[in-house]
């Protein structure tokens, strides 16, 4: 195990710890660019090189201080902090903003070195120690600069950073590969559903829901607690329970005790529920048929509750048929509002929804091969994200394993750590 230092010793004298431009102003084309935490990745890097903000020389040149070189590295501080880059060449002269730090390391220390440094479970948890604020979780300066860095002997800095570029650079490439997996299952299902849906258009034609439902009304929004009801406890429904495509009871508020329920907005299994309205158009428009688990449930007034004849129409294959492409494109013709704005979908336009006229008996038989298989794909991706989360653990073990001396990279490949984790 190697000796700890404080990360504040680690830096070079003359450019100590700092972070950038309180206020930038407005966007200035041509002017300096400067770094905010939105515009980092996880993975040391930038986003997207041309949507960085710009700012005047005159107030770039006001906060000289905190200038960034080609080789510094970038701490994200709030209000997502913990994100880490170093500067590249094309970035050096750029500035920061508040949400950002600059670490200069100091002659000897070894910049690569130090950029996986910051990244040990030890790091990172005297981080999460010291983070202020309820709702904006930031980190300032002071702690920061006392972060715990386990300091091998100079000749052993290169060769750990050496190793973890290679070893977790494998470990990156396998969840990629991951995560284009799970896309793909996701355009495959999205395509499934489509062809599905569209082959019954073109057997039985559409029937709009003016004329299959029994009802289309939105809820009541009291103002509620910020958390989750007991089972027992009345809630009120947030958007997030219907906007993902699939019904989350547990996205709810609890309904204070001194408030009576509204009963007529009671959440009923098999109900269809619909968002309303949104900032993106991907999210209005999208439904859900309710399974409560038990949960006293009720409408809110962001929400649209679709009903019914059961006897001849099946929800749950409204709700596929509702979030298939052939569908979607139609519905998303009825929005009202512009991007920038709250878009919204009226009651009125949902009912000029047009959904496959088949009868009941073949709604049920397509329905059933649909959840088939998108739960066979759920379960695919449930598998993948066990996947991903490991391979993240075990990133996280070979970097702070390989920092703090652990084993010894010269005779280490590190391989034991992600062999058997499938592609």
């Amino acid at each position: 195990m190697f000796p700890e230092i404080q990360l504040k010793r680690l830096v070079d004298a003359a450019r100590p710890i700092t972070y950038g431009i309180v206020q930038a102003g407005p966007d200035e084309p041509g002017g300096v660019p400067y770094i905010r935490p939105v515009d980092m990745t996880k993975s040391n890097g930038v986003a997207n090189y041309t949507a960085l903000q710009r700012t005047t020389k005159d107030i770039a040149k006001a906060y000289s201080r905190s200038i960034i070189t080609a080789g510094d590295l970038v701490v994200s501080i709030g209000p997502s902090y913990g994100k880490i880059m170093v500067v590249p060449g094309e970035l050096s002269g750029a500035n920061l903003t508040q949400g950002t730090a600059r670490v200069a390391a100091a002659a000897g220390v070894y910049n690569r070195f130090l950029f996986w440094a910051l990244q040990t479970s030890t790091a990172r948890q005297f981080w999460d120690s010291c983070v202020g604020g309820a709702t904006f979780r930031a980190l300032n300066l002071e702690p920061l600069g006392r972060t715990p860095i386990s300091m091998p002997p100079s000749g052993d800095r290169r060769r750990i950073a050496d190793f973890l570029d290679t070893e977790t650079g494998r470990i990156d490439a396998l969840t990629n590969a991951r995560s284009s997996q799970h896309q793909m299952l996701n355009e495959w299902w999205k395509s499934y559903l489509g062809a599905s849906v569209q082959r019954l258009i073109d057997e039985y034609g559409t029937i709009t829901l003016r004329r299959v439902v029994n009802s289309v009304e939105q809820g009541w929004s009291p103002q509620c607690d910020d958390t989750e009801a007991h089972p027992a406890e009345w809630a009120v429904l947030k958007t997030s329970a219907v906007s993902a495509g699939t019904f989350k009871p547990s996205e709810h508020k609890r309904l204070p005790v001194n408030i009576s329920p509204e009963m007529r907005y009671k959440i009923m299994d098999g109900d269809i529920l619909m968002t309303r309205g949104s900032g993106s158009p991907e999210h209005v428009g999208v439904a859900a048929m309710a399974d409560t688990e038990g949960r006293s449930l009720l409408l809110s007034d962001l929400l649209y509750r679709i009903r019914v004849d059961q006897a001849h129409w099946s929800p749950q294959f409204i709700t596929l048929a509702l979030a298939s492409n052939p569908i979607r494109g139609l519905v998303s013709l009825l929005f009202r509002g512009q991007s920038g704005q709250t878009i919204k979908l009226r009651s009125e336009d949902v009912k000029e929804i047009g959904i496959p006229a088949a009868p009941v008996t073949v709604q049920h038989l397509v329905s059933s091969d649909l959840m088939l298989v998108r739960n066979q794909i759920q379960n695919a991706q449930a598998a993948i994200g066990k996947s991903q989360a490991l391979l993240a653990e075990r990133r996280q073990a070979l970097i702070t394993a390989a920092v703090t001396g652990r084993f010894d990279v010269s005779s280490a490949s590190g391989r034991g750590l992600t062999d058997g984790v499938p592609v």
